[in-house]
């Protein structure tokens, strides 16, 4: 049963007129514009780097397994900085907060969650591809064909795509508080589900069911995939061998534990333990922060990508000069 004071949505058409009001950072007006000059800085920066590597590992005619998976990375980090950031610049701006349709609210939750969970799904197959090379380097380019390559890549698409719509569905099912204010600079699916007027555990099944598949499902492929690798560095007697070979592990372990970081202190706990000005911080840095720092760790920690990023500047400078 809904709580006292619910809107009960019909088959009126009265979800196109609904709105959400995403209340941001409205209590801190005072710094409203400084905190909208480090998110459009952080913003640009994040969109330059990803752009770099992915036009620098585009224009490498010799990509190998990890630089592709790279590639697809810095889409959906560009992708995922495009859904929320602009909203919450606007919301700065607007002071107040910034309105969203209900139709808009459920775009940029489905699109949010596909992502997040599409980037899950990739980072499995990233580890699995330095499982290949480490436990089978002998293996390793008749394993990891460009077109295993790009079927993972569908497929990790595909399955955050297909996981979100019915995260989203079922969210977006619900009846909703007649204020509609939402304590957060995007719709989130725990903010969402805090405006819903609903006593009982039943909205946070579809939650729980996605958080299996997009973050316990991949996380387990992850963890046995470093268990093996570990494993096989036991047997290297070579202790300049087993640094070697661990160094290549270590870009993608810094993103893995950013990610699942963040996403398990937002979304694997229940409703009860929700706190607005909490999640919003942890949000931000979920949504803004880890995005900057990836192509960072990349180009700091992976020789390949250096190397890549080192050919694409050589390249402009000579067409510079001609």
């Amino acid at each position: 049963m809904p709580c006292e004071g619910c809107t009960e949505r019909d088959n009126n058409g009265t979800d196109a007129t609904m709105e959400f009001l995403l209340l941001g950072f409205s209590e801190l007006l005072c710094l409203r514009v400084l905190f909208f000059l480090i998110f459009l800085i952080v913003h640009l920066v994040t969109l330059v780097g990803n752009m770099m590597i992915f036009m620098a590992v585009v224009m490498e005619p010799s990509r190998s397994p990890m630089l592709f998976f790279l590639c697809q990375l810095s889409v959906i980090e560009l992708c995922y900085t495009l859904v929320i950031v602009p909203k919450a610049l606007l919301s700065l701006i607007m002071g107040d907060g910034s309105t969203i349709s209900f139709m808009g609210c459920a775009a940029q939750m489905h699109l949010f969650v596909a992502l997040g969970g599409a980037e899950c799904f990739l980072l499995a197959a990233m580890s699995y591809d330095r499982y290949v090379a480490i436990c089978k380097p002998l293996h390793y380019v008749a394993v990891m064909k460009e077109e295993l390559c790009l079927r993972l890549a569908v497929l990790c698409c595909l399955g955050g795509f297909a996981v979100a719509l019915g995260l989203t569905v079922a969210v977006f099912r619900l009846p909703f508080c007649r204020s509609h204010r939402i304590n957060h600079f995007f719709c989130d699916v725990p903010a969402v589900l805090h405006v819903a007027c609903t006593q009982s555990y039943t909205p946070e099944l579809p939650l729980l069911a996605a958080c299996v598949l997009l973050l316990l499902l991949p996380f387990l492929l992850i963890l046995t995939s470093y268990v093996c690798i570990a494993t096989a560095l036991l047997h290297v007697t070579s202790s300049v061998g087993r640094g070697k070979a661990f160094s290549t592990c270590i870009s993608h372990l810094a993103i893995t534990l950013l990610h699942y970081g963040c996403a398990t202190f937002i979304y694997i706990r229940p409703k009860s333990s929700y706190s607005p000005a909490q999640d919003k911080v942890v949000s931000l840095v979920y949504t803004n922060i880890t995005p900057l720092l990836y192509p960072l760790i990349y180009s700091l920690r992976n020789k390949e990508i250096r190397g890549v990023l080192r050919k694409m500047l050589r390249r402009k400078n000579v067409a510079q000069l001609n």
